[in-house]
């Protein structure tokens, strides 16, 4: 597919893509190259899209998603690779997911939780890395527990950790890791949100929306996406939309 010139003077006005790159998720951004600069699922899939647009690729690089999603109105990235959620839909147009994450629910096996409505009680403490995209959908679907934010995935565990609350909301990956480390821990298995991770553009770039969908289709039909994820050892750990 080559993209029109419509498509390249809305990704790539400057001539660069600038590319908005969340280092706050180790399963998209899992390691560095030979320079410094990030590797993984998110970076390679910027530096794809701006070789089908035959400019260069710049990443700009963000602590936390909700740093990410703010600076779309800065005009400092020209994509950002970020996960779709409803709040962040009111100022980001967001292709189709090209990873999906389960988020789940952990907590120590004196409590009696059994399904994930368990945990929507009001004595409940849930720890969750502020804005990441499971922080919004339980702020839009939790009603009753108390929402303990933390300013990264590393600090929401270790909240859990210090027992500051009684549930860990995360990434199912990352629960697997402490339940291995940890004793005495228990994980309801039925995730509470599917993270999709998409790539997202500033709103009114329809041409380019609808270039980002088919290119990500044809990423994942041809077997690309799968192919990267298991160069970077996280095939086990995400899942693949079907297209």
């Amino acid at each position: 597919m080559i993209p029109s010139d419509i498509v390249k003077q809305q990704l790539a006005p400057t001539g660069v893509l600038r590319a908005g790159i969340n280092l706050s998720n180790f399963l998209l951004v899992s390691g560095q190259l030979g320079d410094g600069s990030p590797d993984g699922i998110s970076p390679d899939i910027a530096r794809y899209i701006a070789d089908r647009l035959d400019v260069p690729c710049k990443l700009v690089t963000f602590d936390r998603p909700g740093q990410l999603a703010d600076a779309v109105q800065q005009n400092i990235w020209d994509i950002g690779n970020i996960a779709f959620e409803a709040e962040r839909a009111q100022t980001i147009d967001f292709s189709n997911p090209y990873v999906l994450i389960e988020a789940n629910f952990l907590f120590r096996q004196d409590e009696d939780f059994v399904s994930n409505n368990d945990v929507d009680r009001e004595a409940v403490r849930i720890a969750v890395s502020e804005r990441s995209a499971y922080d919004l959908w339980l702020t839009d679907n939790f009603k009753k527990a108390q929402i303990v934010r933390a300013s990264s995935i590393k600090a929401a565990h270790q909240m859990f950790f210090e027992n500051e609350v009684n549930v860990l909301a995360s990434l199912k990956p990352k629960l697997l890791e402490d339940m291995e480390s940890h004793k005495g821990l228990r994980l309801i298995e039925t995730p509470f949100t599917a993270v999709k991770q998409s790539v997202g553009i500033a709103k009114g770039k329809p041409e380019a929306a609808a270039f980002l969908n088919m290119l990500i289709a044809g990423l994942i039909r041809d077997g690309w996406i799968a192919a990267q994820l298991d160069r970077h050892g996280v095939a086990e750990k995400l899942g693949i939309p079907i297209v």
